[in-house]
């Protein structure tokens, strides 16, 4: 489906760090349409992925609020749970941490 065809309300503020990293793949990412999720990625238009548990934190997060050592743990044991290599766990793991 187009993404313009879906007019979500803005909810979750789309980090810096995220969006550096989606530029390096060449995909954009907006706030999800899903109310399950936090962002949409886009990619020639159209949505190829919904990432993001809406609710849960992520590297970003724990980055500015608890600081690197503690992110890079959470990062690690992100890691380590998430092990499907299908394009949406390819794309939350990529762009959020």
């Amino acid at each position: 489906m187009p993404y313009d065809a879906v007019r979500p309300t803005p909810s979750v503020a789309i980090t810096d760090y995220t969006k550096r990293k989606a530029e390096e793949i060449g995909v954009t990412v907006r706030p999800s349409h899903n109310p399950k999720k936090k962002i949409d990625v886009i990619k020639d238009g159209e949505v190829v992925a919904s990432i993001g548990a809406f609710g849960m934190k992520d590297y970003p997060h724990y980055l500015k609020e608890k600081g690197r050592t503690y992110a890079d743990k959470r990062r690690e044991l992100y890691h380590i749970r998430h092990t499907k290599e299908s394009l949406g766990e390819y794309l939350a793991k990529w762009l959020l941490w």
